[in-house]
């Protein structure tokens, strides 16, 4: 007879979670770090309860809120570039619903997260519970369900034994760097509290090992092939190199054949910037060189890039007729985008492989002076943003389109007694942090900024996710980062808008001592899309945080002030209002000296904001519009780039 251990599912599961492990590079870890939750009924008597009275090495940390503790997760197991993660319960109904847009943001930038929500009841009696959503075509559809959508393995515990090859299977997913996301396991609220004989082998130590697969010779001697024909090479360094940790890899072929690198969002702030060959951030949010550089390229070497719209600009940066791409990604659905060289394999793997092949025939980029080129233009061309400061009525911003920038910046200047520059501010920000420090951002007009000019030195200092840019990831993320590197400053860089959308772990920073810092960045508006709207032929529309006005009914009276320091404070946190660069540099250095999480409320004149270099972004313009500036914009701007587009 085999051994069993009799137990409940919940009690089954954390006994079940405490023993799996990752491997990487020979280094072996523990899988799981902890449990974030938030408790109600359906979770607190069973899952809670197993967490109470036998955790084992789990950390349990108190969520304020369901998205916002899950998005912590996210970011920690980002920032542990996805070799450890955190588990994330909550309670039936709203609390699951909540958690669902982190599964999404999740499995949108492949990092791995389990979601354990409660569930209504698996034998049904006492159906509907509380805060069950019923369908009357099929009582077996629950608010968990929607996590399908969002989720690389999704499955309910109906029955106690099922559990079992269950969490084989979400342990399979998480662990697959070709394949991961955020899995769910629904647990209905009987079920949880059931008991079970569960077999002994069912909690024996599992050690997941995230190999590094070597592409198969065929796809190397084609990607050599397509080099060899090709002078003017460019590399573009995504996510895939971070979590393989390739950077070195990479660099070195990169140095060996004169190559030069972009960066995704993903990608950037692994190899520093100084690198005479990283010409910097890729794409529609990208910088002078890199996209002066993709534009001539006759060949793109991606690696570990999902290739989204904004690293291709909408499939239309790349305008050399010659050019062609090699793909080297671990997952093969990537591969297979711009019709590449499908390079299958791990990064590290994949470039060392191809390093052994293209090294016998002798071939080298034919650059001779342009790289060196392009990086002084972009190295200036940051200095400049860097210094821009308010003139006056003479000042012309960054974003000068048809909003009505001088009476805007009169009354913002009125209201608020600032008149920094959102690119003076960043300047500073990169200037005066310690090196090692961490930036987090994820949404708004920040990721633009960052990706064109921030100035990343230290290896994982840059933190982006842009893969979803999910409004709120900032504050509650940076939390997670500071979980996953407690001996680093962490600064969360935020809009005015993400920030009133969801900071709800800043106090549990503050409950956990686990500082971090929140620099808002307050226009008083939605200031990316007020761009991108009147960029494309609209009036200011439902982006700025303006009173309604009595006269007109609409949202075009005076700005709202907002005062987010008096907010934070009211947290326990240490808090800065700053109007003028001397005041930004003095809060900066004093919050490195505290020992709480700190807040700068920092107001940054509109349309200040870094603008694009040779992009291109396409957008779904109105076809069939009153307004001539609109029929203009779909004529102009949107059909011939379109044309100019790959179709696929």
């Amino acid at each position: 007879m085999e051994k069993t251990i009799r137990l409940t599912v919940a009690q089954a599961l954390v006994k079940f979670l405490n023993n799996q492990y990752i491997e990487f590079d020979g280094k072996e870890t523990p899988m799981f770090e902890g449990v974030f939750g938030i408790f109600g009924h359906g979770n607190v008597v069973g899952l809670g309860q197993a967490l109470q009275e036998d955790p084992g090495h789990l950390v349990v940390h108190q969520g304020r809120n369901e998205q916002g503790m899950a998005l912590a997760a996210v970011g920690f197991a980002k920032q542990c570039r996805r070799k450890k993660i955190f588990a994330c319960t909550s309670s039936v109904g709203p609390g699951a619903a909540n958690m669902i847009t982190a599964a999404a943001t999740a499995t949108a930038n492949c990092i791995p997260v389990l979601f354990l929500p409660g569930d209504t009841y698996s034998d049904r009696q006492p159906d509907p519970v509380l805060q069950q959503m019923e369908q009357p075509n099929n009582l077996s559809v629950t608010t968990n369900d929607a996590f399908k959508a969002v989720c690389k393995y999704w499955d309910r515990i109906t029955r106690p034994e099922i559990l079992m090859q269950a969490a084989v299977h979400a342990m399979r997913v998480l662990a697959d760097p070709a394949d991961t996301g955020a899995v769910c396991l629904a647990l209905p609220q009987d079920v949880e509290g059931e008991a079970y004989d569960y077999p002994e082998y069912f909690f024996q130590k599992r050690v997941h090992h995230i190999d590094r697969p070597v592409p198969v010779e065929r796809a190397i001697r084609e990607a050599v092939d397509v080099l060899k024909r090709k002078k003017k090479p460019l590399m573009i360094c995504g996510g895939g190199v971070k979590y393989s940790e390739a950077e070195k890899t990479l660099l070195e072929f990169a140095q060996k054949y004169n190559i030069p690198f972009g960066e995704t969002q993903a990608g950037k702030g692994i190899i520093s910037w100084q690198e005479p060959l990283n010409v910097g951030g890729i794409g529609e949010t990208g910088c002078l060189s890199a996209n002066k550089l993709a534009k001539e390229a006759d060949v793109i070497i991606g690696v570990g890039t999902r290739y989204t719209d904004f690293t291709t600009s909408s499939k239309w940066l790349y305008q050399n007729p010659e050019v062609e791409f090699v793909n080297i990604n671990i997952s093969k659905f990537h591969a297979y985008k711009m019709d590449g060289v499908q390079v299958v394999g791990d990064a590290q793997a994949a470039i060392q492989a191809l390093d052994k092949e293209l090294e016998k025939t002798g071939w080298k980029s034919g650059y001779t002076d342009e790289i060196k080129t392009a990086r002084a233009e972009y190295d200036a061309e940051v200095d400049r943003l860097y210094h821009i400061e308010y003139t006056g009525d003479d000042f012309v911003p960054e974003v000068d389109d048809d909003y009505d920038f001088k009476a805007a910046s009169k009354e913002f200047i009125e209201l608020t007694g600032s008149c920094l520059t959102q690119s003076r501010v960043l300047g500073l920000v990169n200037e005066c942090i310690d090196k090692n420090s961490v930036i987090v951002a994820a949404s708004g007009s920040l990721p633009g900024d960052l990706q064109r000019a921030w100035r990343a030195e230290t290896v994982d200092s840059y933190h982006l996710e842009y893969g979803f840019s999910c409004m709120g990831y900032e504050v509650n993320a940076a939390l997670g980062v500071k979980y996953a590197q407690p001996d680093r400053e962490v600064y969360a860089l935020v809009g005015d808008a993400a920030y009133m959308m969801l900071h709800s772990e800043l106090p549990a920073s503050i409950q956990e001592h686990a500082k971090i810092n929140v620099i808002v960045f307050d226009n008083m508006m939605n200031g990316c899309i007020n761009n991108l709207e009147i960029g494309h032929g609209q009036e200011t529309f439902g982006t700025e945080f303006r009173f309604r006005n009595d006269k007109s009914g609409q949202l075009d009276g005076g700005f709202v002030p907002i005062d987010f320091a008096m907010n934070a404070a009211s947290y326990g946190c240490k808090t800065y209002k700053v109007h003028t660069v001397d005041e930004l540099k003095a809060a900066l250095a004093d919050a490195q000296k505290q020992t709480v999480s700190t807040l700068i409320d920092c107001k940054v004149l509109p349309k200040t904001m870094i603008h694009g270099y040779g992009d291109w972004w396409r957008v779904g313009v109105a076809q069939v519009s009153k307004s001539k500036k609109i029929q203009d914009c779909w004529k102009n701007l949107m059909e011939p780039n379109i044309a100019k587009a790959r179709k696929y």
